[in-house]
């Protein structure tokens, strides 16, 4: 070899454009096959799991409809709560404004009871006058009737009702006792919601008002 030659051979010799590179050998992968030069090697997962049985599947389906049931369960159950208060809300809304004007019919009933029964026959304009509150009465029960709420006016005699009534006194009679004796104010309702109590006055037997002279006796007796 010449001065100034380079030596093929030797790794410091540049390689020329031109010259064609060398093959490389291929990549061995774990597996034994073998990928070209510069491509990396494809790793293979673990191997596939095997697939799920018959009874496995049957139990995934019937969880996943009872999943799906409890569901639809949960929807209904919502439809049905949301309509309830939805029609709670439509009977009721007009309850505060109904209990406010429960006075002005009060006093439309004592207004006709305060007049005499012959003052509307002998006086012409006191005739007008009860007809005017009557039929101004007559309006207002059309318009309660009208947003369901009626009047509830015990009967002599009735049983006391603790979810409609409310007692104010006891008076000693010969009805039996627990009944109404008196109805001093009578009660509403609006749909099957108490808007107001009937007062009333209830019996009590004379056996338990003699006892209670008795226990009154026996009180002032001196020691």
């Amino acid at each position: 070899m010449k001065h100034g030659e380079h030596d093929p051979t030797h790794p410091s010799r540049p390689r020329s454009d031109a010259e064609p590179a060398a093959p490389q050998a291929p990549h061995e992968v774990a597996d034994g096959a073998t990928t070209e030069a510069g491509a990396p090697p494809v790793a293979e997962g673990p191997e596939s799991e095997a697939p799920p049985s018959e009874a496995d599947l049957e139990a995934e389906l019937a969880e996943t409809k009872d999943r799906l049931l409890r569901a639809l369960a949960d929807i209904e159950n919502l439809r049905r709560r949301t309509a309830r208060e939805l029609d709670e809300t439509r009977k009721y809304a007009v309850t505060g404004f109904a209990r406010e004007i429960l006075e002005i019919d009060d006093n439309l009933s004592r207004a006709l009871q305060s007049i005499p029964a012959n003052a509307g026959q002998e006086v012409g304009f006191v005739k007008t006058l009860a007809e005017g509150v009557a039929m101004t009465q007559k309006a207002m029960m059309a318009c309660f009737e009208r947003h369901h709420i009626a009047k509830v006016t015990p009967e002599i005699g009735e049983k006391f009702d603790h979810h409609r009534h409310q007692a104010m006194f006891e008076v000693e009679t010969d009805q039996p006792p627990g009944t109404i004796a008196q109805v001093l104010q009578p009660g509403y309702v609006i749909a099957d919601r108490l808007l107001r109590p009937a007062m009333v006055g209830v019996a009590k037997a004379r056996a338990e008002r003699e006892a209670d002279a008795a226990a009154g006796a026996s009180l002032d007796r001196p020691a």
